[in-house]
């Protein structure tokens, strides 16, 4: 089995994700807060208001609901985030950050960037494959419910492929492997 290829490699991604791990604790031990909780704030930074509910949040981090209501309670606490209510319905809200918190999301955000040096060497060829077959075992854990449902092209209903070559509709143009997208603002789900 050690020699088997497709065990190799999830070993080799199971390190990978070791490296997010401990890249976060470094990160979450400055600031005092929880590697899920600069998650959150990374996330309320680089997506707009609509996606900042617990519902959301919970589904993009394959959490409970419960769990990612105390993370938000205690940046809340901390004054990291504000509630802001739903005006159509009083038990709803969404969350925006503080200018503390937005501070920490900023200082947090390239926390991913000795990962990033690692794969610069590879040259963009090797780079476009690499991002085309991880977007593919990310679309097939997906079609698994191993992971919740991507915004990325394959699990977009504006996406189409024709003889290897990857089309957006709601762009009306070709994609190279390159513009694919992992998490795409007008994703539209496959129903």
């Amino acid at each position: 089995m050690k020699n088997d290829i497709d065990y190799k490699i999830t070993q080799a991604l199971e390190r990978i994700s070791k490296t997010f791990r401990v890249l976060l604790w470094e990160e979450s031990k400055e600031f005092g807060i929880s590697p899920i909780q600069i998650q959150i704030l990374i996330f309320c930074l680089t997506h707009t208001e609509d996606m900042l509910k617990v519902s959301l949040l919970a589904k993009e981090f394959d959490l409970t609901k419960a769990t990612v209501s105390d993370s938000i309670k205690v940046l809340l606490k901390k004054e990291l985030l504000i509630k802001v209510p739903d005006t159509y319905d009083a038990r709803s809200y969404t969350v925006r950050l503080t200018k503390e918190g937005r501070d920490i999301a900023n200082k947090t955000l390239r926390y991913t960037s000795a990962l990033e040096t690692a794969i610069n060497p590879l040259g963009n060829d090797k780079k476009e494959l690499l991002f085309n077959n991880l977007l593919k075992i990310i679309d097939s854990l997906s079609k698994k419910s191993v992971i919740s449902v991507q915004r990325m092209c394959f699990t977009c209903q504006h996406y189409s492929q024709n003889n290897n070559t990857s089309y957006c509709n709601f762009l009306q143009k070709s994609l190279s492997n390159k513009e694919l997208q992992i998490d795409c603002d007008d994703h539209k789900i496959i129903e």
